[in-house]
């Protein structure tokens, strides 16, 4: 019976000759151990390995996927160390595909341009296709929502004026009207016009979660996606915010995503920059 695969995992391997089947799992010719899945920082690589195993009343199959991300650590043979790596400045990923659902690898710092380590960002949320539909679809979703649609016009039941039927209906030689208060008067009544309304509209829960993994995407391979071990601020001053946001090199805009409650001193130290944003948890983890 034909075993299918799923195109992520030919991709990952580039060819299905590279499958092979076998009565055990094998890799490169020898057996499959666990500490294959260790991950090697002391280079300039690293990897990890990912194991689907498969089978259908037959032989078992085992798919061994790799990510690797090249990165710079201290024990890298590549030259010196990159001093921007543990400063405030943006750190430009290397080039690479984007769409690969390859996982990524990310410095870990905070507002004190402190080192702690490095973090792997998972390829199924940060390394998805960049699809311009989506963000597009996405975009006017949120913004019909956020409109608050309480424009209005009056009818004419509404619009103040008399009643009373201006002239008589016949014998005057005059155009026929019952009423002052219609739409071809001055200070009438507005026909059609708009009224208290909800713009919402709906749109697939699949669709928005897979716009902001695309957004997260975008950002990851422009290399304006920070990590933070936490964000703990010294003082609830803005001048703090601000220097931190001037060293940034290309930056017009500045969102913090808070994985828990807000603390306090940043959200008053941010709340008079309009082009600081600062949010709680937008969305569980195990929800993308």
């Amino acid at each position: 019976m034909a075993l299918s695969i799923s195109r992520r995992i030919v991709r990952s391997f580039g060819s299905l000759s590279a499958l092979g089947f076998r009565e055990y799992p094998t890799v490169a010719g020898r057996s499959f151990q666990a500490s294959d899945l260790s991950d090697q920082i002391a280079g300039d690589n690293l990897l990890h390995a990912e194991c689907f195993s498969f089978s259908k009343g037959g032989p078992s199959f085992l798919g061994f996927r790799r990510f690797s991300t090249t990165i710079w650590t201290p024990d890298s043979n590549g030259g010196a160390f990159p001093s921007d790596l543990l400063s405030s400045k943006t750190v430009l990923t290397p080039e690479r595909t984007i769409g690969l659902y390859e996982d990524l690898v990310v410095p870990v710092t905070n507002f004190h341009n402190e080192d702690h380590g490095l973090m792997v960002l998972a390829g199924d949320v940060f390394d998805v296709p960049i699809r311009k539909d989506i963000i597009h679809r996405v975009v006017r979703w949120q913004l019909a929502k956020r409109q608050q649609g309480t424009h209005s016009t009056k009818t004419i039941s509404e619009v103040s004026g008399t009643g009373r039927k201006p002239w008589q209906q016949k014998g005057l030689g005059r155009a026929r009207h019952g009423s002052l208060r219609g739409p071809q008067f001055r200070g009438g009544a507005t026909m059609h016009g708009p009224k208290p309304r909800s713009h919402a509209f709906k749109l697939n829960k699949k669709v928005r979660r897979l716009g902001l993994k695309i957004a997260l995407s975008a950002r990851a391979a422009e290399g304006k996606l920070l990590v933070f071990e936490d964000l703990e601020v010294p003082t609830h001053k803005t001048k703090n915010i601000v220097n931190y946001v001037n060293q940034m090199e290309n930056t017009k805009k500045l969102l913090l995503v808070d994985g828990g409650p807000i603390n306090e001193k940043l959200k008053l130290a941010t709340q008079n920059l309009h082009y600081v944003n600062v949010l709680p948890s937008i969305v569980r983890l195990e929800c993308l």
